[in-house]
C-alpha cells in the first residue's frame, strides 16, 4: 500500500462525514466519500437517508468533470453487484478517477474484494486499509450484522459514586448531569434500536426516544423484554407505538401459534417456530464462540469472518441466568395470566401498534438474530441491572459506555452489575471523556 501524505487526513474527514447518517440508512451502511483533486475536495457525500443513493454516485455528481483524474476516498469498499442501484465501482470507473483509497473492505459476500478487483482491472490505482481501525468503528453495526448475523450491542450504564444505578421503588433517578444526558441522546440518535427489560419499562415508564432539539425524528426502535406481555396498556411506550415503533419480546409459549404446533414433526415444528419469531432460518445464527460462559473472551476467531457453526448442530444452547422475578410465563412479581388474559392483552397491544416477537427473552443468542432480520444493525442496551447482566453473561456485548457520577444514592440503592474495576476480559479501554461533573469510560471488543 502506497499511502500519500494527505491520505489519512482526507480519510478521517470521510469517516466523520459517514457518521452523519448513522442509524438512518436502513440495512445499508452509512458510508462517507470524498473526491479530491490536487489537494482540494471537489465532491463529498454520505449514504442518503434510507440507504439510497449510495455515497459514491452522489459525490461524483457533485464533482462533475473535476472527478476525472481525481482521488476518491471511501470508508467502505465500493459495491460491485447490481442491486436496486448500479454498482458504485462502475460509477467510479465511468467518472475517470485515477485512484481510490478505501478504509475497510466489505465483508458482504456479494462484494468482498470484487469492488477492488473491478477498479484495478479498469486501470485505477487502489489502496485499502487507510485508518482501518477508525473506519471499522464507524461501520461497527454493519460489519457485525454481516459477519455475526446480529446487531452490534452497546451497553450503557450510569453509576453513582457508591456504585449504584438507581434506587429501588423510585422509578427513574437522575445520576448524571445534563451534559452527559445530552451525549446519551446523541448516542440514541445514531442507534437502530434501544432495549430495556420489563422491570424498567414498568417502574420507570420511559419513552426511550430522542429528545434533543433537531434530532427527535431519529428516535430508535424501542425493544422491551416482556416474557408475559405485562407492559401496561397505559404506558408511554404503548401510547406512542404508532409514532416510534415498539417491539415486545415475549416468551414463545405466549404465541397464538403454539397451540397449533402441537403434534407436528420436528421439521414442521422448526418452520412453525420461525413463523412465530420472525427469524429467517437462512439468515444464520451466531457462532458457538459467541455463546455461553465458557467463551474465551480474548478470542477474535469470530470477529473477522462469517459464522460457520450454527447453534444447535449437535448442541443445546446454554441458558443464561434468568432475570429474578421475570420467570417465563409471568409478569414481574405477578401470577400467571389466563389464556383469555393473554389473548385480550395481545389484541390490545397490537391494536395500539405494538409488534410482538415470540422469542425466548433469556437467550440473547436467539433474540439478536431475530432483531437483525428486521434490519437492526445496532442495539443500545439501556435499562435494568438484570437485563445488563443477561447480555454480559451471554458474552454478547461489543461496547461498554460506563458513566461515573459524583451523586450518592445511599439506602435502597440498586447495585450496578458492572464497575470500572471489573470490566470483562477481552475489552480494551478506548477513551475517557468528561461531561460536566461526570466521567465516561468506553470499552470495546475488536470487530
Amino acid at each position: 500500500m502506497s499511502v500519500a501524505p494527505d491520505d489519512e487526513g482526507f480519510m478521517a474527514a470521510a469517516i466523520r462525514l459517514s457518521r452523519r447518517h448513522l442509524g438512518r440508512t436502513a440495512t445499508n451502511p452509512s458510508v462517507g466519500c470524498l473526491i479530491v483533486k490536487e489537494g482540494v475536495v471537489v465532491g463529498q457525500a454520505v449514504t442518503a437517508l434510507g440507504g439510497r443513493p449510495h455515497a459514491e454516485p452522489q459525490a461524483l455528481a457533485e464533482a462533475g468533470e473535476a472527478a476525472r483524474g481525481a482521488t476518491a476516498y471511501v470508508t467502505l469498499e465500493p459495491c460491485s453487484h447490481h442491486g436496486k442501484t448500479p454498482p458504485c465501482a462502475e460509477a467510479l470507473i465511468a467518472s475517470g478517477v485515477a485512484r481510490v483509497v478505501i478504509s475497510v473492505t466489505d465483508p458482504d459476500p456479494r462484494v468482498s474484494g470484487r469492488g477492488i478487483a473491478m477498479l484495478r482491472d479498469a486501470g485505477i490505482e487502489v489502496d485499502s486499509g487507510v485508518l482501518e481501525a477508525e473506519g471499522r468503528r464507524s461501520l461497527a453495526g454493519y460489519l457485525t450484522r454481516q459477519t455475526k448475523n446480529r446487531p452490534y450491542v452497546t451497553l450503557k450504564l450510569a453509576i453513582s459514586a457508591d456504585g449504584m444505578i438507581g434506587r429501588a421503588g423510585e422509578g427513574q433517578v437522575a445520576i448524571t448531569g445534563p451534559e452527559a444526558r445530552a451525549e446519551v441522546q446523541a448516542l440514541r440518535a445514531e442507534t437502530d434500536a434501544i432495549l430495556v427489560g420489563i422491570g424498567t419499562a414498568i417502574s420507570d415508564d420511559p419513552l426511550l426516544t430522542v429528545r434533543a432539539p433537531g434530532l427527535e425524528a431519529q428516535s430508535p426502535i424501542r425493544v422491551v423484554l416482556d416474557p408475559s406481555l405485562a407492559l401496561p396498556l397505559t404506558s408511554r411506550l404503548v401510547a406512542t407505538a404508532r409514532e416510534v415503533p415498539v417491539i415486545l419480546i415475549a416468551s414463545e409459549d405466549m404465541s397464538p401459534l403454539v397451540a397449533d404446533a402441537e403434534g407436528l414433526p420436528p421439521s414442521a415444528l422448526q418452520e412453525h417456530q420461525a413463523r412465530a419469531t420472525g427469524l429467517d432460518p437462512s439468515f444464520g445464527r451466531p457462532t458457538t464462540g459467541e455463546i455461553g460462559e465458557g467463551r474465551d473472551q480474548n478470542s477474535q476467531a469470530d470477529s473477522s469472518s462469517p459464522a460457520t457453526e450454527d447453534v444447535g448442530q449437535g448442541a443445546i444452547p446454554q441458558p443464561t441466568s434468568l432475570l429474578v422475578g421475570e420467570m417465563p410465563g409471568r409478569a414481574e412479581g405477578g401470577a400467571p395470566p389466563t389464556d383469555a388474559d393473554i389473548d385480550s392483552r395481545r389484541a390490545a397491544l397490537e391494536a395500539a401498534g405494538v409488534e410482538i416477537v415470540y422469542c425466548n427473552p433469556y437467550h440473547p443468542e436467539v433474540l439478536l438474530p431475530a432483531l437483525a432480520t428486521r434490519g437492526i444493525s445496532s442495539l443500545l442496551v439501556e435499562g435494568g441491572a438484570k437485563t445488563a447482566r443477561l447480555f454480559l453473561e451471554a458474552g454478547l456485548v461489543d461496547r461498554i459506555q460506563l458513566y461515573q457520577a459524583p451523586v450518592v444514592i445511599g439506602e435502597r440503592g440498586i447495585e450496578s452489575p458492572l464497575q470500572a474495576t471489573d470490566i470483562p476480559s477481552g475489552f480494551t479501554h478506548v477513551g475517557t471523556l468528561i461531561f460536566g461533573a461526570d466521567r465516561l469510560d468506553e470499552y470495546e471488543r475488536g470487530l
